[in-house]
């Protein structure tokens, strides 16, 4: 695929952030160099927004639109970790777009500065759940705004899965062997470690011992060998899945519209183990380039209902503001999760980042294991 198609699925909604910054990087197209179609030569008050691809189209920031005219400067990061080390470099952005699991690293990095939610007027309608994410608020300064979320857990086909293998809904039915060669987990380290030990019945996920990590050695070893792969953007995971390749995978509530909206039969579990939660918001740089105002106006903008319901109609994952949930029809809720919204974030447990030194020995393990050191 070419650049000017990349921009074209970008464009019409038909790729998601991370697959976007996937797609370039195949493509041999840098990031950092790369002009999005339809960004007007001068940024709205010299504002820099540095985020994921996908987000940045005016459907997300109208309220933002409306008052400036035009598009803020949008450079995008192909993760996290490039996002904090080009900021301690000495990039410099307004407002950045990482998720609750990486506040504390960045603040106590000094790249990011407080906000004052007194000057959002949006701010009072976020879910009660997501203004309490540890870490984000601190000595009473807060230092993350919520702006969308969404739920992780196991995506199967009903019609290619044994009824008796989801009669109890549970994470272990992707350690299953029957399934050997048709199962498919997200490739990251923290959220393996989490998941086969919630499986074993442990709860401590971000302090396991080094005698529970040996526990959860064999489970990896195990899950290794039965995966079709391991998936690194959605689009691979889904096509897989809608061709009967992968008949069951760890995946976000996004792709059960995507699915669904191609017709494909899928069911979204809710494991008796728990099902997970992602937040991802906004967050003020230590070295702003651009107005301030225009900063809190475009955050104000991210986090409106009309911003909450483009997003959670066009684009599948949910949002931090509870009107938004008011605006869309009943039946899309019903089908991405978010039926009585209410009640399910106020129980809601959002995933969390271990801290050291319980995350390098995480990653350690799940390194050794994928690279078959015993």
């Amino acid at each position: 695929m070419n650049r000017q198609e990349l921009l074209g699925r970008l464009r019409a909604g038909k790729l998601s952030r991370r697959d976007f910054t996937r797609a370039l990087a195949a493509a041999g197209v840098g990031i950092a160099a790369l002009p999005l179609a339809g960004r007007p030569a001068g940024a709205a008050a010299n504002l820099t927004v540095y985020g994921w691809g996908g987000y940045d189209v005016p459907e997300l920031f109208p309220a933002f639109m409306e008052k400036y005219g035009e598009m803020p400067n949008y450079p995008l990061f192909g993760s996290e970790e490039e996002a904090l080390q080009k900021l301690r470099a000495g990039f410099q952005a307004d407002v950045v777009h990482p998720c609750s699991y990486n506040v504390k690293r960045w603040r106590e990095a000094g790249v990011l500065r407080p906000i004052d939610t007194s000057r959002l007027p949006n701010y009072a309608d976020i879910w009660p759940k997501f203004k309490e994410i540890p870490q984000t608020v601190v000595d009473g300064e807060t230092w993350f705004v919520p702006f969308d979320c969404g739920n992780a857990s196991i995506l199967y086909r009903p019609d290619l899965v044994d009824p008796e293998d989801v009669a109890e809904p549970s994470w272990s039915l992707l350690f299953n062997e029957k399934y050997r060669g048709r199962l498919a987990m997200y490739n990251t380290d923290t959220t393996l470690i989490e998941i086969a030990a919630r499986v074993l019945g442990m709860e401590n996920y971000n302090s396991l011992s080094d005698e529970q990590l040996e526990q959860i050695r064999p489970m990896l070893e195990k899950q290794r060998d039965l995966m079709r792969f391991y998936w690194d953007d959605s689009t691979t995971l889904e096509q897989a899945i809608a061709s009967g390749e992968v008949v069951a995978a760890y995946a976000w509530n996004g792709s059960v519209k995507s699915l669904r909206d191609q017709g494909v039969n899928v069911e979204y579990m809710v494991p008796k183990e728990g099902i997970l939660t992602w937040v991802c918001g906004l967050v003020l740089t230590s070295s702003p380039v651009g107005d301030e105002q225009a900063a809190y106006d475009f955050i104000d903008a991210m986090i409106s209902p009309e911003t909450g319901e483009f997003l959670i109609a066009e684009q599948g994952y949910g949002h931090s503001n509870r009107k938004a949930y008011e605006r869309v029809p009943q039946d899309i809720l019903l089908s991405l999760g978010f039926d009585n919204p209410e009640e399910k974030f106020a129980i809601a447990t959002v995933s969390d980042e271990a801290d050291e030194p319980y995350r390098s020995k995480y990653i350690a393990l799940v390194e050794q294991v994928k690279a078959g050191v015993n």
